[in-house]
């Protein structure tokens, strides 16, 4: 009799599952929009409006809008993370490199209001955002190393650097991208051949900071 109850318990039990999970997706992706339109001063009001639910049941998946905020950044880090692994199995080192890079700028480059709020946000040492930054840098810096054993990039360049230069190619373009979405292509190409080992003098000591993030606000 028991297992006859719990078979029929179960249905219900897997909905509310299945509803918690599409519940977070479109938190998730209301509150991408309203923190691209608003930056990071949307309140988790406007944040509850846009997904069409109460702001109870937004703290109850995300206690604070910081962690809120992090979930969105930490997915799109995810995702070139993923970009990454895959690009590590590229015969062609320096192709992985330079691919690798190319899906950091235009993550950056397809967000532009969100990646202007990733900029001004106050809580940067968030720890969901800090473990991706360090599984980022760790990926650029596998890549970078892959191609350096090559001999095709400079030596002194780490994984952090690559980091920061993604970060700087796109706001390099920035101003250019509302004329030409794929204005970003030419900084990215004059960086990466600036990266190449070719008649390079030795680069300054690199800067070692315990978060990426405020370097690059």
């Amino acid at each position: 009799m028991s297992t006859e109850k719990e078979a029929v318990e179960a249905p219900p039990a897997r909905r509310m599952r299945a509803d918690a999970v599409r519940t977070r997706k479109a938190l998730l992706e209301a509150a991408a929009e309203v923190f691209a339109e608003h930056g990071a001063e949307a309140s988790t009001a406007q944040i509850a409006a846009r997904a069409g639910i109460g702001k109870g049941t937004v703290f109850r998946h995300f206690p604070t809008k910081e962690d809120l905020f992090a979930a969105i950044i930490s997915e799109e880090i995810d995702g070139l993370v993923a970009v990454g692994r895959q690009q590590a199995e590229q015969a062609d080192a320096d192709t992985a490199l330079l691919q690798f890079m190319s899906a950091g700028v235009d993550i950056y480059a397809n967000n532009r209001a969100l990646a202007e709020a990733l900029r001004v946000v106050s809580d940067v040492r968030h720890p969901q955002i800090q473990a991706g930054q360090e599984q980022l840098i760790a990926t650029a810096g596998s890549l970078a190393r892959r191609a350096q054993r090559d001999g095709s990039l400079r030596a002194d360049l780490n994984g952090q650097d690559v980091m920061l230069l993604i970060c700087g190619v796109y706001y390099t373009a920035a101003p250019l991208l509302a004329a030409d979405p794929s204005a970003w292509r030419r900084y990215l190409r004059l960086t990466f051949d600036g990266m190449c080992a070719t008649d390079t003098e030795p680069l300054p000591p690199a800067l070692v900071h315990d978060s990426l993030l405020p370097t690059i606000r």
